[in-house]
């Protein structure tokens, strides 16, 4: 019996020292001369903010549109007529006021120019190629590239017209 007892202690504190309490360290590599301290290299401000965000009002972009000037008041004929081509061609990857497939229209011209805005609907082909925005956009957007509807100017311009009346 005692025999025993002793047995089952011996068992017991092998079990208690195994299982408890031991703290594993990290063993650091063995290595001759200087240690060299850890570099911290800074992300510029510009690549921390979305390119969905980022405010580029200087930016033209791509493509036939140079110059477009916006009168104060917004067309609502033609924003009207905007909205109609905005849900039969564009709500597939689009909506008005949230990320999907593609970035939000809503204050996009509080982040672009109007004739970048242009030539993203017109040439995104070309835009995606050599604009650098267009370029960190698709990379946001998980490379989905905009698809060219082959919209007319007008047309085009119609939509611009309605994403003025996004608030």
């Amino acid at each position: 019996m005692k025999r025993t007892l002793k047995l089952m202690t011996v068992l017991f504190v092998t079990l208690l020292l195994s299982c408890g309490g031991k703290e594993e360290k990290k063993k650091e590599a063995i290595s001759f001369g200087k240690k060299e301290a850890p570099v911290k290299v800074e992300v510029p401000k510009e690549t921390q903010v979305p390119a969905s965000k980022r405010v580029d009002l200087t930016n033209k972009g791509i493509g036939p549109i140079t110059s477009i000037t916006l009168d104060a008041v917004i067309d609502q004929k033609m924003a009207t007529h905007g909205a109609d081509v905005y849900k039969k061609m564009c709500t597939a990857c689009h909506r008005a006021d949230k990320k999907f497939i593609g970035p939000a229209p809503t204050g996009i011209l509080e982040r672009r120019t109007p004739e970048w805005v242009m030539n993203m609907i017109l040439n995104p082909d070309e835009m995606v190629k050599k604009d650098p925005l267009a370029k960190a956009l698709l990379m946001e957007f998980n490379g989905s590239p905009m698809a060219n509807q082959n919209l007319s100017e007008e047309d085009a311009r119609a939509v611009l017209e309605y994403f003025r009346t996004l608030k």
